[in-house]
């Protein structure tokens, strides 16, 4: 091994869902949105000047800021936005989670970006194991830590834990931040943020990525009280000033402002998964119920590893995770109904 080799930090890195690029394929493995953003994102991209590319954009991305303010009914400087939710995210990694002497918590089974990134900053972590029925136990957490992050719902299970039981997690750890991560939260979960005036240590964390069928512009963000929201930005500002670029910014702005395009979008994805648990039962996979825009699936008389491979051949993409206590388990995301029409014809096949 080279001599400069012994100064590297090497870390195993975060494994992104795959993004084929071959033609012709039904493409459930990310979790993006089968549905397009609104028109009127198109026409605020289209409309950014050609003059204005040249110039850095507005570190601060006021007009997505204040529109987030104003559409979740916050203030401004309750607001924080970054490169998608995990570069939030790992903003919030490095700014708060820094006791050395005491340990993040986290799920076994959850978000896998979270122990790669304490690795990635040296911050010491336990993971917390999920009930059987893949819920989290908010009594597992009440003990002493250098901080918590969970999502809700939780992924790639899909479960969704009671408000109640999220705010006995933040309550129980007053010396600590609390991360709520609510990437899927919009699919039919409750959000924490109505908690944050009650607690100075919680930070809800949510993106554009999902519900608003922007994961190409990476769009994220956060909501805390005016304290957490400073001292991310004087980390962000330290780290890079110019996080959102023009197109983000403009994308983003304009997402918010289509309410009526943003809840029927979201509503097909709803309808449409309830269709699909009809008939992933009617195959006999079995399930816990999801509130996000995925199931996680399992059939008892053909592994996880096979129909994955099987699919693929068809040129259909699931994600399959060969990770203790899920290896035969299936992340299948929430397509357009044809979509999902055709993965139920191969699966028929498959299982057949």
């Amino acid at each position: 091994m080279p001599l400069w080799e012994e100064n590297i930090r090497k870390v195993v890195p975060y494994t992104p869902g795959e993004q084929p690029k071959e033609a012709n394929i039904i493409k459930l493995n990310t979790n993006e949105n089968p549905y397009p953003p609104s028109p009127a994102v198109q026409a605020a991209v289209a409309g950014i000047p050609d003059a204005d590319l040249r110039k850095y954009p507005d570190p601060a991305a006021a007009e997505l800021v204040n529109a987030l303010a104003a559409r979740y009914g916050r203030k401004p400087s309750e607001v924080f936005v970054g490169v998608g939710s995990d570069d939030v995210l790992a903003m919030c990694f490095l700014t708060f989670f820094n006791n050395r002497e005491k340990p993040v918590l986290f799920p076994d089974i959850t978000y896998s970006f979270y122990d790669v990134w304490a690795d990635l900053f040296r911050i010491p972590y336990e993971t917390v194991p999920l009930d059987d029925a893949f819920r989290i136990r908010p009594e597992q957490y009440e003990r002493e830590n250098g901080g918590i992050v969970f999502p809700n719902p939780n992924a790639p299970t899909g479960r969704a834990m009671a408000l109640a039981d999220a705010e006995r997690i933040i309550a129980s750890s007053p010396g600590s931040v609390v991360i709520v991560d609510e990437a899927y939260v919009d699919f039919g979960a409750e959000s924490a943020a109505g908690l944050i005036p009650k607690y100075d240590n919680l930070l809800v964390v949510q993106t554009f990525s999902k519900s608003r069928s922007l994961a190409g512009e990476r769009i994220g963000f956060a909501f805390g009280n005016e304290s957490l929201i400073r001292y991310l930005n004087d980390c962000k500002y330290s780290f890079n000033s110019y996080t959102m670029n023009r197109t983000a910014i403009a994308a983003g702005t304009a997402a918010l402002k289509d309410e009526k395009w943003f809840r029927e979008k979201v509503g097909k994805v709803i309808a449409t998964r309830g269709r699909a648990e009809k008939e992933f039962a009617a195959l006999g996979f079995r399930f816990y119920p999801s509130v996000s825009n995925f199931l996680f699936v399992t059939h008892p008389a053909k592994p996880a590893a096979e129909i994955f491979k099987e699919l693929r051949e068809r040129h259909i993409y699931v994600r399959y995770f060969a990770k203790p206590r899920i290896d035969n388990y299936l992340r299948i995301t929430i397509g357009t109904d044809e979509e999902m029409d055709a993965l139920f014809a191969a699966l028929r096949e498959i299982l057949a």
